[in-house]
């Protein structure tokens, strides 16, 4: 029983949805400063990246 590559897109994109989590969470209330702001905007971008992933899943 192993992954194919839709599983494996699947396990990327919620993987990257929990880092994105992650990274806006440290932004919003660990790092009130202007350092937060960054780690805001990268979590942005893991969001765009794993929503790019499961645009991809059927299709590659």
């Amino acid at each position: 029983m192993g992954m194919n590559k839709n599983t494996v897109l699947a396990w990327a994109t919620f993987i990257m949805i929990l880092v994105g989590l992650l990274l806006i969470g440290l932004g919003a209330f660990r790092y009130r400063d202007v350092s937060g702001w960054g780690f805001a905007a990268v979590g942005l971008g893991f969001f765009a990246n794993a929503w790019v992933f499961n645009a991809l899943k059927g299709r590659v």
